[in-house]
């Protein structure tokens, strides 16, 4: 117990120290919020890895879908590495750094109201932001709970008031840099840590060959299908239910291309090889990190015996505790390293939704609009204090679920990231893209994508029965964005033509570099 004391004292106090070393950078807004635009690749990709993957993945979808999928659930990794990662650099990446920098913005709602020359489009835009990142920031302390008491013995309440208030001491300090520094070192913890957890979990049922010799044994007697119900499905390449999978892996693969708190890193990198850098480095993170949560998950069923499954075939206790149990046989030392793990991975995504919270709100609402005159100064300042007020709210949400029966803030998070992604996505990568992107089709990308995720929360049971889980809503509102985009661009005016020229002529501008770069005539 000393020792695992020592080792999450000794975390948190590197954290703290991190944000006081990178206090030097939050002196204006640029540094405070995207660390002056000169982030190299290494704490870029780190960053944007951390903040993909939290505990809502290690410890909520790993084990929900690796009991529901099996094996087959390593598909999600790799899709999160392939269309999450990868072609989320590679199309978004340097198209993204270059149209912001020559415009000006921050966040996402300020490029979308400087690229469409729209404060209504961008006050909409900041608006849909506050609403679903806050319970989604509430959700990353759902992953804390049984672990941290099956480690330490301690009240979750005790647990997510520490962790708030140690994430809040190092981003209000030190802003993005310091977020940055902090999620490179919390995603080496966790790339050590979650192969350590794979090699031990899967040693403790005889090995690999052993463990998927286990899972082949079991089939799912509550399946819809009969596919669900052949031997050896849960071991199977696509498993018992491939077209609820290929929902999942586009929920969570292409949603980060709209989600304000991942675009953003681009946002900050520094140059092209900075690009080409980070494109490979977040992609071997994601293979690493989120194939390896998944493919754990998909051995849940092995721990059969300690689960108890209901006669619905759903853990007796929820799908939340699969992960816990699997880890609750592990050594003292490694149980503290899954701590540091869980912790890492909460901590990086919070930090980052919180720095994402507030400075959309100061930018893109109070800035003009509320306070006419705000120097530099005064709104770091308030993007300060509503990080400290961010934080307190979602302590708030995430005790309140823990210590009462309220279910309307879990669904929310499950909605969050289909409201977000499937608002911004398309309209997003369009307006990078397409000079007949229109106005117009944002609002309606907007209003669909928000008004069909609220609707699941209130009206689920009136929804296709396909579209009733939130997370194949979410996914449809994506793929209908990349649809109504240029759909109501081609029938709805142009946009101004000099406006146009004006933001894609950042992509014409003559650069000069070496001859290792590009050749000479």
């Amino acid at each position: 117990m000393i020792l695992k004391i020592l080792i999450v004292v000794a975390f948190f106090a590197l954290m703290t120290g991190i944000g006081i070393y990178c206090r030097k950078h939050v002196h204006d807004v640029n540094g405070f919020v995207l660390g002056g635009r000169n982030v190299g690749p290494w704490l870029t990709a780190f960053a944007y890895g951390t903040s993909y993957f939290s505990a809502v993945v290690f410890v909520g979808y790993a084990g929900q879908f690796g009991w529901k999928y099996g094996i087959s659930t390593t598909w999600v990794g790799i899709g999160n590495a392939v269309i999450g990662s990868l072609l989320a650099w590679t199309i978004l990446g340097r198209r993204t750094r270059i149209m912001t920098q020559y415009l000006s913005s921050a966040t996402m709602p300020e490029f979308f109201g400087k690229r469409f020359q729209s404060t209504a489009l961008k006050i909409s835009a900041s608006i849909i932001c506050f609403i679903f990142l806050i319970p989604y920031t509430a959700s990353l302390y759902n992953g804390l709970s049984r672990l941290f008491g099956m480690a330490f013995n301690i009240d979750y309440s005790i647990c997510v008031i520490v962790m708030a208030i140690f994430t809040g001491i190092y981003v209000i300090v030190g802003g993005y840099m310091a977020t940055a520094l902090n999620d490179f070192i919390q995603g080496i913890i966790m790339l050590f840590g979650i192969v350590a957890v794979i090699v031990a979990v899967l040693n403790s049922r005889g090995g690999f060959y052993e463990a998927v010799a286990g899972i082949s044994n079991f089939t799912d007697t509550h399946a819809v299908t009969s596919l669900g119900k052949a031997p050896g499905v849960f071991a199977s390449f696509f498993g018992p239910d491939p077209v609820n999978l290929f929902y999942v892996i586009i929920l969570t693969s292409l949603g980060t291309w709209g989600l304000p708190q991942m675009v953003q890193k681009f946002y900050a990198i520094r140059n092209e090889d900075d690009i080409k850098k980070g494109t490979v480095i977040s992609t071997l993170f994601a293979i690493v990190i989120s194939g390896g949560c998944y493919f754990l998950g998909g051995f849940g069923r092995l721990f059969v015996d300690k689960l108890d499954p209901l006669n619905t075939g759903v853990p007796i206790e929820g799908y939340d505790s699969v992960i816990p149990v699997m880890l609750s046989g592990l050594p003292d030392i490694l149980l503290a390293v899954v701590v540091i793990l869980v912790l890492s991975a909460s901590m990086s995504t919070l930090s980052s939704l919180v720095l994402t919270s507030s400075s959309t709100l100061t930018l893109d609402l109070l800035k003009d609009h509320v306070y006419k005159d705000m120097d530099e100064k005064k709104q770091v300042k308030i993007m300060q204090i509503l990080i400290i007020v961010f934080i307190i709210i979602s302590v708030i949400l995430a005790l309140i679920q823990y210590k009462s029966n309220v279910t309307f803030i879990a669904q929310l998070m499950g909605v969050s990231w289909g409201a977000l992604a499937g608002s911004f996505l398309a309209p997003f990568m369009y307006a990078l893209y397409w000079k007949r992107t229109s106005k117009i089709s944002c609002w309606v990308c907007f209003i669909f994508s928000s008004v069909v995720m609220v609707a699941n929360i209130f009206m689920r049971s009136e929804f296709p029965v396909i579209l009733q889980s939130p997370i194949n809503a979410g996914a449809f509102c994506m793929i209908a964005g990349l649809i109504i985009v240029p759909a109501v661009s081609v029938i709805t005016p142009a946009p101004d033509k000099n406006l146009i020229e004006s933001a894609f002529s950042c992509y014409t501008k003559t650069v000069t570099v070496k001859q290792s770069k590009a050749l000479a005539d």
